[in-house]
């Protein structure tokens, strides 16, 4: 492996052959800092699968996991109780309407993408390739939501949650809402919170959207 190349493999459309994962996951294998992942939609093809033994191994030696993944996957069959198990794992899960990247950064020395036909991957160790990437990492995580273990319930709501996102919705306050569901404010904000991240919102407004999209709120509620 030589430093000074900026591309360690770039491989055919295709044809990602073993010695390239093999590579990445020994270099995985011996991080000692941080990993960043970035995962678009539905993963590229060759993307580096998620939750893998490695990676909880990684977090059981102290390496933090940053993770940036769409809105949509909090609440995506199979995918969200996997992230659940994740986060409680210790890794740092955020979400966002729109990740503009696929990518995995191990310790800011090495950057794993897909090619420009996203039917392969390149690695590079190039110093201005792997800056790049952080850094827009770093921009789109500053704005994302934090997603919690609390994150991982099957996407359904109560009548009770649902009539909570409805007064929401509809602008009351918090202490309107406690006094008409009969709770209190300490309930009503730690209820809105676990809502916050079931929807992946980052607003009370932007919850209250969401549910709204989802078909989640009561008529009468208003």
């Amino acid at each position: 492996m030589h430093t000074n190349a900026p591309r360690l493999s770039l491989v055919r459309p295709g044809d990602v052959p073993p010695s390239v994962h093999n590579g990445v996951n020994a270099r995985l294998a011996r991080a000692t800092d941080e990993v960043l992942v970035a995962w678009s939609s539905a993963g590229h093809p060759h993307h580096p699968r998620l939750f893998r033994q490695i990676d909880r191994h990684n977090l059981q030696r102290g390496v933090r996991y940053r993770v940036l993944l769409p809105d949509r996957t909090r609440t995506a069959p199979g995918i969200s109780a996997r992230l659940g198990a994740f986060a409680l794992a210790g890794a740092d899960i955020r979400t966002t309407p729109k990740v503009p990247l696929d990518a995995l950064v191990i310790d800011r020395a090495l950057t794993v993408l897909p090619t420009d036909n996203r039917a392969g991957v390149a690695v590079f160790e190039l110093t201005s390739v792997v800056g790049t990437t952080v850094e827009l990492f770093e921009h789109v995580w500053r704005s994302a939501a934090p997603f919690t273990a609390q994150a991982t319930a099957d996407g359904d709501v109560t009548e009770r949650e649902r009539e909570l996102l409805s007064l929401l919705f509809a602008g009351c306050t918090d202490e309107a809402i406690g006094v008409r569901l009969n709770i209190s404010v300490r309930t009503v904000r730690r209820t809105v919170s676990q809502l916050m991240d079931k929807l992946g919102a980052r607003s009370r407004f932007q919850a209250g959207a969401k549910a709204a999209d989802r078909g989640w709120l009561l008529d009468h509620a208003s």
